[in-house]
């Protein structure tokens, strides 16, 4: 049973690289985080998947200071999410977007295929990716609704990816307040209650 959850998140996270590489390649804009993770690939001898592990370790770390629980999920999406980006990159199986149709196109499709890795990802059931982390990390120690935690953290590294260098757009801020509508409807078609889901720290997935 723990072998087929394993397979459901390492199948989601795929997904969710996926559906990233499909926004980039819509050429409107990466979205919030690719944005300030393309942004240091232009200081730092990295590829955007490698910039992403990259951002994702700092980010463990942090949330591992601020006492957060961490699961294989949380390990999972800090090491293999950005190496899914640069593989699928790599194949160049996907073309970049031509006009604007296309482009809204693959960027609805990212959003899509995004959200249907997190409704595979978040059922396993092994824990919260590291920014879904950091931003519950904010919320509890702030009091704001996490739709402002989100918001607000999602802007400010936009914002310091765009002056790194990182291509800022219409495509980001599609991303930014179109991927929770896009989670409401994969939920919704599946029928998947979040709140239902027993979410594994790492002792509890290795207790004996």
């Amino acid at each position: 049973m723990k072998g087929l959850r394993i397979a459901r998140l390492i199948f989601g996270l795929f997904l969710f690289a996926l559906g990233s590489v499909f926004v980039m390649k819509g050429n409107l804009g990466f979205g919030p985080w690719e944005v300030f993770q393309a942004g240091l690939t232009h200081w730092m001898p990295l590829t955007i998947g490698q910039a992403t592990v990259l951002v994702s370790v700092v980010i463990v770390l942090l949330i591992i200071l601020l006492k957060e629980k961490i699961g294989i999920g949380t390990l999972a999406n800090m090491a293999l999410i950005g190496l899914f980006m640069d593989f699928i990159l790599w194949t160049n199986l996907l073309p970049k977007a031509n006009g604007l149709p296309g482009s809204l196109g693959f960027v609805v499709l990212g959003l899509f295929t995004t959200a249907l890795g997190s409704y595979f990802y978040i059922g396993s059931g092994f824990g919260a990716g590291p920014r879904d982390s950091l931003m519950v990390s904010i919320r509890r120690r702030t009091g704001l609704p996490i739709g402002v935690c989100r918001s607000s953290l999602e802007c400010s590294i936009a914002v310091i990816g765009w002056l790194l260098g990182g291509p800022l757009g219409p495509g980001t801020v599609i991303t930014a307040f179109g991927l929770g509508l896009f989670v409401q409807l994969v939920f919704r078609m599946f029928a998947f209650e979040i709140t239902a889901v027993n979410h594994e720290n790492l002792r509890e997935t290795f207790k004996v």
